[in-house]
């Protein structure tokens, strides 16, 4: 080693080189570079594994016990378990104990289970086998044993293991083909460059004699960044560097397409792979109802405390008096009385608590975590949303979370694959006004709305037949498409042209193969580029040549691309097609008018346009373009810049040929989807890796921008000529100038008096708007805050050219927002995988593009449509179900422990229990935990189908309005009402009174147990008041649960017991219903407890009735038939103003039913100008109340015709 080497590693080591730091040196295959280059330096990397998981083996029990026991109950009862066990209690530390043990077992079991399937999805990916070249043989390893400096072989339609640097393909140029959809969504092939050194190593000897070291940046998240060169060594002294880009490097996850093989090395492995750091951790989830448990645990642990303290302080108070003192035979008090009064009144104090512990209800969690469980299966069960197709059902990786899909207020949704099939087609194209569409589009019909359309077979004249053709063949050339020369791909057939050829396209826009299929199907067929000469057939079935001479890429700021060609005759041919705003300025004769008029009409039916154009060059002008060309090509420095200046210069004094409209298919039923997203109050914002124009044709198709919908644009091409923060006022002042400083209602995109806004956001400019302000700047403002401002006051949103990691930072930032809403993340690929983990709820599609997403997320459903069911239906009935059982376990604890509280007054304060202890126990696990688990998994307060077609019920429930702070209260104050009417109520009746034959008096026990008594039956009957869907099994466990008490009572008293040390419940529930008396005082004391809440719901309902209650109402009165043909929007609290469509505010008359005729129910909606009979939505406009639709309107003649 010379001292060059030895000053290098003294560097590196010793005074830490910054690239030391920020790259990595990569030993193509391990070897060593030639001596006195530089230093042989090896460097530690992570292995191949991918790991989702959040447990191993060894920290399974200590980690899930610490995320166990952050839960509030949990950690309190384990605190009472241990103090039962230090001091003497008035309970046994059973009665605490094994409820709680019982918890965290089923907790673990069920969270491990889950682990471990997650633990199977790593392992496959882990161990499948790929192959590395070692001593120039080809060797199959398992993926996780890949090391960086690795040469790796992948084969066509293999997935790559790690990130690659492509040294050499079996294509002759050195190119091969990928589809990165699991990536970007992007499901298009696009094309990657072998390094042109190494190239030529086609065969594994030959690559294994390669000898090259890379020097590389560490990695990052950034899918579409790379910066690295190569260094290769051959015989001369100084190595040959070339650079390298994104365009050489060859991503974990993405699929090698129409390329037979490929040789690459690995520089980035396991975790390190980009696709890995874009994923989020793994993290706990918690729902919004958990932490209003939580909350209430906390209230209610200082009620406890609370009662506890004055009982203790009561004690001592009682007993300051000598002739109360506790009697001369207890033998523990002259020990007592020689401890400390501040250990003897804290001894007391921890045995209150465990007294009264029991109005914290440990079994809660157990019921919550089974209502969980058991509840989920009802989503797997529901044959709505199984996908034949498939032959799959929904999934539901983790049942925490199922009551927040009844509190969803933003929906971040993919595009690619989510929204749309990514199917694109050919719909029409527009030659001077002329419309011609694809026999297989419009199967031989005129399209609806296209009246006057010219079909393929009824062209225009001479002139325009060859106008007609030229458009065809300007089509068939102007494009990047490529021939595959196979029969299937992904196991479908794709011809060309029938019997004829079984090649199919390939294309980095799914755009493009659309236009070049579709003009095979309008008779010029695109055959190959051979020898740099385009092939086509004509309609007339002749083959015509086209030398392809230079082409001009397609980028976002340009937004069009062009060719140019020579034809066999030798004339020349700039073809260019584009958006129409970047076309028609350039064009200087055509038939321009009615080109645009087609363009701007398939826009707004959400069609992607494009306007295509050409003009003749003479060869001298053909030489000066390529002039200009070559002169921006050569640049080393502003390439791009060059190159744009020339591309200006040459596309100019077009003659205007057309346009064409290609759809992107959306999936069945997406529109009407969001559409009642929409409505139920929720925004959705759309997410996508796509370009912008594609992606926003997406949403007008799919009803997330509508057509008075104005666009505000946030993009780099404005940011490029305005400052960001220039932009930024500009849009603020643009939304807040009409609502002024109110925020937008969530359902401004029904609202018909007030402008729509969408806003419009690429990557480039979300990651400027994220970056934190510099310190002192003259701006100084949050750029945050005023996005977000925007945003709130848009209908739509739609975030496009977005990484992974920034799908996951826009829901963050929602999710940190000042309103702290509840997210829902959608997707179906792995790009999706960190915004699916950020949200509060992730919900993976099982499409096209892998399990990644279904893997990763809370649940997972076959297709987008079925989020409407999955949230309007089964998200609504788990949150009633879940909020009812939350406030009914608290209520029912109150009337069980507050007795407990008043007896202490009554026995001077000696922790002497009211109830038995097997009672004590039992209560929660036996004798009312069946009934409120029941109604937790069967309630359905309304009819499935009423859910469905009314969206506006969801916001009934919205922001957790069945657990807010007045609901708890109400509640809370119920149990103590009725706690007080069942202790005093039994015991002013029986106060100094006789109840048996013989004139014995009822002792404690027997007071207790007639507390007990009417405590069980008034809670359980409570429940059934407020069942509203009654089956066979609600009446056999309520009235079981009943009938089980009496008969372990009677059981429990008549038997003499042999494993007890007591018998003091003997004969004590016998006696007590032998007396006339008790069974007067227990059904009278019911009755009294009931009523309150009895008369509070009927007077409500009457007077206050809720859009719920009218509709449960109007339920009853047409016997369950309601959803088949009565108009929702009638059965709406109506208001006392509204506004109509042009803001003009009037009041809104009210009809009276007719006494004497029967009523007449009259239909119809009404959107976007066409009535629709089929859809019965909601029918009045109401802007103001948001509990309401804004759907259309409905009429009520005079007479006997009134509304429902």
């Amino acid at each position: 080693m010379d001292l060059s080497s030895i000053r290098k590693l003294i560097t590196r080591y010793c005074t830490g080189e910054e690239s030391w730091v920020d790259s990595r040196t990569v030993y193509i295959g391990h070897k060593e570079p030639p001596p006195g280059t530089e230093a042989y330096i090896p460097q530690r990397f992570p292995d191949n594994r991918i790991v989702s998981s959040k447990y191993t083996f060894w920290n399974f029990i200590p980690k899930n016990l610490f995320e166990q026991f952050r839960r509030i109950a949990n950690f309190y009862f384990l605190i009472i378990f241990l103090v039962q066990l230090i001091i003497d209690t008035p309970t046994s530390p059973t009665t605490s104990g094994l409820p709680l043990f019982f918890v965290i077992t089923v907790t673990a079991i069920k969270q491990g289970y889950e682990d471990w399937i997650r633990h199977k999805a790593d392992n496959a990916i882990n161990q499948c086998p790929v192959h590395v070249i070692q001593h120039g043989k080809v060797v199959r390893k398992q993926s996780q044993k890949l090391r960086v400096g690795d040469i790796v072989q992948v084969k066509e339609n293999e997935t790559f293991p790690c990130d690659l640097i492509l040294l050499s393909t079996s294509r002759e140029d050195g190119t091969c083909f990928v589809t990165t959809a699991s990536l970007d969504g992007e499901s298009s092939h696009k094309t990657y460059y072998a390094v042109q050194d190494t190239k030529a190593f086609n065969t594994a000897e030959e690559v294994d004699t390669l000898h090259a070291t890379i020097e590389c940046e560490q990695p990052q998240p950034d899918l579409y960044k790379f910066v690295g060169r190569i260094n290769i060594y051959l015989d001369r002294d100084e190595p040959i560097a070339r650079p390298l880009g994104s365009e050489n490097l060859l991503l974990r996850g993405a699929t090698l397409k129409n390329t037979e093989y490929i040789h690459a090395v690995a520089i980035y492995t396991g975790m390190e792979t980009k696709m890995a750091l874009n994923y989020q951790s793994k993290s706990q989830k918690r729902s919004a109802v958990e932490k209003s448990m939580n909350a209430y645990l906390i209230v209610y642990l200082c009620i406890l405390i609370s009662k506890a303290l004055i009982n203790t302080v009561l004690k001592y108070a009682w007993q300051a008096n000598p002739n109360r003192d506790e009697p001369w035979y207890n033998q523990k008090t002259e020990t007592e009385r020689q401890r400390h009064v501040l250990i003897r009144a804290f001894t007391d104090f921890l045995a209150f608590m465990v007294l009264f512990n029991y109005i914290i209800p440990v079994s809660m969690y157990v019921t919550v975590e089974m209502q969980k469980f058991l509840g989920s299966y009802f989503i797997l069960w529901d044959d709505d949303m199984f996908d034949e197709e498939l032959g799959e059902g929904p999934l539901v990786n983790t049942s925490d979370l199922n009551e927040e899909l009844g509190q969803v207020e933003y929906v971040f949704t993919d595009k690619t694959g989510t929204l749309t099939e990514n199917n694109m087609e050919l719909r029409e194209c527009c030659v001077d006004g002329h419309v011609y569409v694809p026999h297989a589009v419009c199967n031989g019909q005129i399209l609806p709305g296209a009246a006057g359309m010219d079909m393929i077979d009824s062209s225009p004249g001479v002139d325009g037949k060859e106008r007609e053709e030229l458009f065809f063949r300007a089509l068939c050339l102007c494009h990047t498409v490529q021939v595959k020369e196979e029969e299937t791909v992904d196991g479908i057939k794709r011809g060309i042209h029938q019997g004829k050829s079984t090649s199919f396209y390939i294309s980095s826009s799914p755009d493009e193969v659309a236009l070049v299929e579709g003009m095979n199907r309008l008779g010029f067929t695109y055959l190959r580029l051979k020898d740099s000469h385009m092939e086509i057939l004509n309609r007339e079935d002749e083959m015509e040549r086209f030398e392809l001479l230079e082409v001009l890429n397609f980028d976002s700021v340009r937004r069009r691309m062009s060719v140019i060609v020579r034809s066999s005759s030798g004339e020349y041919y700039l073809f260019c097609k584009g958006a129409d705003s970047s076309i028609f300025p350039r064009v200087v004769s055509g038939k321009v008018e009615q080109v645009r008029a087609r363009v701007e009409h398939n826009a707004v039916e959400g069609l992607r346009t494009l306007c295509v154009a050409y003009k003749k060059l003479t060869h001298e002008e053909y030489e000066e373009t390529c002039r200009l060309l070559n002169s921006a090509k050569l640049a080393l420095h502003e390439r791009d810049k060059k190159l744009a200046e020339a591309y200006d210069v040459i596309e100019k004094d077009f003659i205007l040929l057309g346009a064409t409209a290609v759809e992107d298919r959306l999936q069945d039923k997406a529109a009407d989807t969001i559409e009642s997203l929409h409505k139920a109050g929720m925004k959705v914002w759309v997410l996508t890796g796509d370009k912008m124009e594609t992606a926003a044709a997406t949403c007008y198709a799919s009803r997330l921008f509508h057509r008075n919908t104005q666009i505000l644009e946030l993009t780099t091409k404005r940011t490029e000529e305005q400052s960001l923060h220039d932009v930024l006022f500009d849009l603020s002042r643009t939304v807040l100038r009409q609502h002024g400083s109110m925020t937008r209602d969530t359902f401004s995109g029904l609202s018909g008096d007030c402008q729509d806004y969408g806003l419009i956001i690429d990557g480039a400019t979300l990651s400027a708007v994220l970056k934190p302000t510099q310190e002192g700047t003259s701006n100084g403002g949050n750029y945050k805050e005023i996005f977000l401002e925007i945003c709130r006051n848009c209908s739509a949103v739609l975030c496009c050219r977005m990484a992974p990691l920034q799908k996951a930072q826009i829901v963050k930032l929602i999710k940190a927002s000042k309103e702290h809403p509840i997210t829902l993340a959608i997707g179906d690929g792995a790009n999706d995988v960190s915004m699916i983990l950020e949200a509060h709820v992730g919900i993976g599609i099982m499409g096209k593009e892998g399990r990644q997403a279904a893997r990763n997320s809370d649940y997972a459903i076959t297709k987008f449509k079925h989020l409407k069911k999955m949230l309007l239906v089964h998200g609504h009935y788990y949150y009633i179900r879940i909020a009812e059982l939350v406030q009914y376990f608290f209520y029912k604890n109150v009337c069980f422990i507050f007795p407990q509280f008043l007896y202490q007054f009554f026995c001077g304060f000696s922790q002497q229990p009211l109830y038995d202890t097997a009672y004590l126990t039992l209560y929660n696990i036996s004798f009312t935990s069946l009934p409120i688990l029941l109604y937790s998994l069967m309630e359905q307060h309304i009819n499935i189908d009423i859910l469905k077609r009314d969206p506006t019920l969801y916001r009934d429930i919205a922001k957790n309005s069945l657990l807010r702070w007045p609901t708890f209260i109400y509640w809370t104050f119920l149990g103590i009402f009725d706690a007080v009417v069942f202790f005093f109520g039994a015991f002013f009746l029986f106060d100094n009174t006789t109840f048996t034959s013989n004139g014995q008096m009822f002792g404690n026990w027997t007071f207790g147990t007639l507390v007990f008594t009417i405590l069980v039956f008034t809670v359980t009957l409570k429940l059934a008041l407020d069942t509203h869907y009654w089956t066979w099994i609600n009446h056999f466990v309520i009235w079981g649960s009943l009938l089980f008490y009496v008969i372990f009572s009677l059981l429990w008293g008549g038997i003499i017991w042999p494993f007890l040390n007591y018998q003091r419940m003997y004969y004590v529930f016998m006696q007590m219903l032998s007396s006339g008396p008790a069974w007067l005082s227990i059904i009278l004391l019911i009755i009294v407890s009931l009523l309150p809440d009895v008369v509070k719901k009927v007077l409500c309902r009457a007077l206050w009735p809720t859009t719920t209650e009218r509709i449960q109402n109007a339920d009853k009165l047409y016997k369950g038939h309601l959803s088949e043909f009565t108009p929702l929007s009638s059965l709406h609290a109506p208001p006392v103003r509204k506004h109509d469509r042009h803001g003009n505010e009037h009041q809104k008359h009210t009809h009276r039913r007719s006494d004497s005729s029967p009523p007449k129910k009259l239909m119809c909606t009404y959107w976007g100008g066409r009535p629709d009979y089929c859809t019965f939505s909601s029918f009045l406009r109401i802007e103001e109340n948001p509990r309401f639709s804004g759907a259309a309107y409905t009429y009520s003649a005079p007479g006997p015709e009134t509304s429902v």
